[in-house]
């Protein structure tokens, strides 16, 4: 049986870095604010997982600054495990907590690619789930996906829920990871569901995504149609480079812990400086809702030949990167506007009037 336990999640000042050693001074700050975040959540029921937001280790540097992808993999990714996930697994076994985070990393495969990678870190100090991010905020990001090399991934991980969702049975539950604009895509959820999924963690994403309440609507949403948890902190403030004195709240705060029905169990506002959410995970009460209720446990109910007429003609272009390195932002536009000519072109999307006038 698994009892009651707290979750954390931290929402730390974070410095975009310029290199691998730069990464040091954001983790002394995350095990700052670990300890007071532990020291006080623990006053109520004990916590046994800390989820620390995408971003936390290494900021958006490469995003915002729009950084060449084969520079950045070789200068600022790491490798996991490597002595930054070591200093994690440290701050796991001291604590006896599992801990959730996030990367820009390689892979031993790709050495001028890096990939966006959640990972879960257990009490002893061992690496027990790595996702490699599928749905990336692509007009900023600069990570390649595993649809991006699509026919080697297949090739290497096979054709299973497990090579793209994968999920880690832990004695705290089943743990998953739906990474900031992949819990826009409902497909992502429904993935680590249909894999067992009980604790989705789910981190982070910017303003105006927080402030406009897209990251509450889809961070319940996902938990609501597949019953399980989301944990969903938020990164603090932001320093563009590791010397600025002055940073911008451009995460937007609003960390929070969903349950398996959609509702908030944590929520935290403030993003100016370094805080934290904490909420209730309740595996067994997932558990029975999901065996015993009739109506509101929905994945027992898909129908799922119906289901796949919605992917049987493709949409976004696979393997985009598997023979040439990602490009800057510039020209990733240029993927948008076939995308969006696609949908048109289908019939799936109408032009607005003064577009059809244009082409009529």
């Amino acid at each position: 049986m698994i009892t009651p336990y707290t979750a954390v999640g931290l929402s730390p000042v974070v410095r975009d870095i310029q290199e691998r050693a730069d990464i040091e001074r954001n983790l002394d700050h995350i095990e700052v604010v670990t300890q007071t975040a532990l020291g006080l959540a623990n006053l109520d029921i004990p916590v046994r997982l800390l989820a620390i937001p995408e971003g936390a280790l290494q900021g958006f540097g490469d995003e915002s600054h729009d950084a060449d992808h084969a520079e950045y993999a070789h200068t600022c990714a790491i490798d996991i495990p490597g002595p930054e996930t070591d200093r994690l697994a440290q701050l796991a076994k001291a604590n006896n907590i599992y801990i959730l985070a996030q990367a820009k990393a390689r892979h031993k495969d790709w050495r001028d690619l890096f990939f966006n990678v959640g990972f879960a870190i257990s009490p002893v100090g061992d690496i027990v789930l790595k996702h490699y991010k599928i749905s990336a905020l692509l007009p900023s990001e600069r990570s390649v996906s595993p649809h991006d090399l699509y026919d080697w991934w297949i090739e290497k991980y096979g054709r299973t829920l497990t090579a793209f969702w994968p999920v880690a049975d832990t004695d705290i539950g089943r743990i998953g990871v739906m990474m900031a604009m992949e819990g826009n895509y409902p497909e992502n959820g429904r993935g680590l569901a249909m894999n067992g999924a009980e604790i989705v963690y789910r981190a982070s994403m910017p303003t105006p995504f927080t402030g406009n309440d897209i990251f509450e609507i889809s961070n319940r949403a996902r938990a609501l149609e597949n019953n399980f948890y989301v944990v969903a902190p938020n990164v603090g403030a932001s320093f563009s480079r590791p010397s600025d004195s002055v940073g911008i709240d451009n995460g937007g705060g609003r960390s929070m812990i969903v349950d398996y029905r959609g509702a908030v169990v944590g929520k935290q506002f403030d993003s100016r400086g370094s805080t934290f959410v904490t909420g209730v995970i309740d595996i067994e009460a997932l558990r029975y809702q999901r065996m015993h209720a009739q109506t509101t446990n929905w994945l027992k109910d898909v129908r799922t030949e119906i289901a796949q007429l919605i992917y049987e003609n493709p949409i976004y272009p696979k393997n985009l990167y598997l023979n040439r390195v990602p490009g800057h932002h510039a020209e990733y536009r240029q993927v948008i506007e076939g995308q969006i000519s696609l949908m048109q072109d289908r019939d799936i999307w109408r032009r607005p009037s003064y577009e059809q006038q244009k082409h009529s």
